[in-house]
């Protein structure tokens, strides 16, 4: 019994050591942008969740906000590719994360506007999101 208590509290401690989890954020006038990175041994995953306020030059637009999030897959050194499915649909949403050591880039596909609809998007438009220490 003490065996196995023993092994599991390790297998436990062990698992939580290999979990890494950073954050990276961008305020760009009344648009705020998170970015989720969560890694767990081999498992990716990312959460991207936007609340935007219009701007001035977005006059008579509605506030919005938005989430979503799912596994990723690493398509290179310093990029990851999260895929969302579109329940009901054929489609899927998909962003592109390109990770620098201070920030990230966020590009989302066009099937993304079915989450983040009217002024929202996860797309930081090629401005980097810092990284929070």
């Amino acid at each position: 019994m003490k065996k196995s208590l023993f092994l599991a509290i390790a297998m436990l401690v062990s698992g939580t050591a290999m979990a890494a989890t950073d954050h990276y954020i961008l305020r760009d006038g009344n648009h705020v942008q998170h970015l989720k990175i969560t890694k767990v041994g081999n498992d990716i995953s990312v959460s991207a969740d936007v609340d935007f306020e219009p701007n001035a030059a977005e006059t008579g637009r509605h506030p919005c906000s938005a989430q979503v999030s799912g596994e990723a897959k690493s398509t290179g050194e310093n990029e990851l590719v999260m895929k969302k499915h579109i329940e009901g649909e054929a489609r899927s949403c998909l962003l592109k994360v390109r990770v620098s050591p201070n920030g990230a880039k966020v590009e989302q596909s066009e099937e993304c506007g079915y989450f983040a609809a009217g002024i929202c998007r996860f797309s930081s438009d090629g401005k980097e999101l810092v990284k929070i220490q």
